[in-house]
């Protein structure tokens, strides 16, 4: 499953040359050429890592940052013509993972990139994916850098929507997930209340992961509440 990168940069030939970079490197890409557009697609599309132009057409590019960062994660490199520190400062303040200047090296630019993700692993609320980044419960795995579940050593071949959801139940493992929070994490603050597109997802990913969809060993429904993961590996057996 490739990494899934939105590039929100209105100069294409910018676009062109981060395209290129990207794909060689055997990354998913996705742009959006203004604040607006970039919205919609993190909603929809759910991008692994941003690449963020400050100086967007519609509007100020920490505007944008600022409104992502109520509801997601999700990491967000600037990459910027601003060179001034007080530039730096308040993207960083908003919640900017990383500040790139233009013009960059591409080794830079993807050591950036592995750097951010890794961030996301070990900033874990689950202490054993912080650890070895992997949730282990009896013979399911979730692989957090390769993005990938498998079940008694087999690949689920879950799709990228599906994984999401279950890396998310994986991080809070135990724990009950209301509907509103999963999908306010994973369609943003603008999905519809109707968890319709929630509940199909789940009943794909029971049937690639449980053996019994009525008697589930992993992922368990509080009727009207949400979603829980089961309990993972104790923290002893990951030292």
């Amino acid at each position: 499953m490739a990494i899934k990168i939105l590039i929100v940069e209105d100069e294409r030939s910018i676009v062109k040359l981060l395209r290129a970079i990207l794909i060689a490197n055997q990354y998913e890409v996705i742009d959006a050429s203004t604040g607006a557009e970039a919205m919609s697609m993190i909603t929809s599309h759910c991008p692994d890592l941003i690449l963020l132009d400050l100086g967007l057409p519609d509007m100020d590019g920490n505007s944008l940052l600022q409104s992502v960062r109520k509801w997601t994660t999700t990491p967000i490199i600037v990459v910027s013509a601003r060179t001034h520190e007080l530039d730096k400062v308040e993207a960083i303040d908003l919640g900017a993972d990383d500040y790139i200047t233009t013009p960059f090296g591409s080794s830079e630019l993807l050591a950036r990139i592995r750097m951010a993700l890794r961030h996301t692993r070990t900033t874990s609320p689950n202490a054993q994916i912080a650890q070895t980044g992997e949730f282990r419960s009896g013979g399911l795995v979730i692989d957090y850098n390769k993005y990938r579940v498998f079940v008694d050593g087999i690949d689920a071949q879950l799709t990228q929507g599906e994984y999401r959801l279950v890396a998310l139940l994986g991080k809070y493992a135990g724990r009950v997930l209301t509907y509103d929070f999963i999908m306010k994490e994973l369609w943003g603050p603008c999905s519809k209340s109707d968890n319709k597109i929630l509940r199909v997802n789940m009943a794909n990913i029971r049937r690639k992961i449980e053996k019994s969809t009525t008697n589930p060993k992993y992922l368990f429904t509080e009727v009207g509440v949400g979603y829980r993961m089961a309990d993972g590996e104790s923290e002893s057996s990951v030292d």
